[in-house]
């Protein structure tokens, strides 16, 4: 089930929603709209410790140290 977020042009705020169906309308928690109009939603990116904000990138056969890539073995 996705969460989108959302805003009421009722009464302008904005607010995260679980959407179980397309078919089932979004309504605004505070004031019961539904007439909801939905945002666009900016993925996040991992965060990474250390403060790098890159990711990590191996070269063939190293690895490059992220425990979900390529099992956390070496890539390659």
């Amino acid at each position: 089930m996705p969460l989108y977020e959302f805003e009421c042009p009722g009464c302008q705020h904005s607010v995260e929603l679980l959407v179980r169906s397309p078919e089932e309308p979004a309504v605004c928690p505070d004031c019961g709209n539904d007439q909801l109009t939905r945002l666009m939603s900016a993925p996040s990116a991992p965060s990474m410790k250390g403060g790098s904000s890159s990711l990590p990138v191996a070269a063939r056969g190293e690895s490059c140290g992220a425990p979900r890539c390529c099992g956390g073995g070496t890539c390659g």
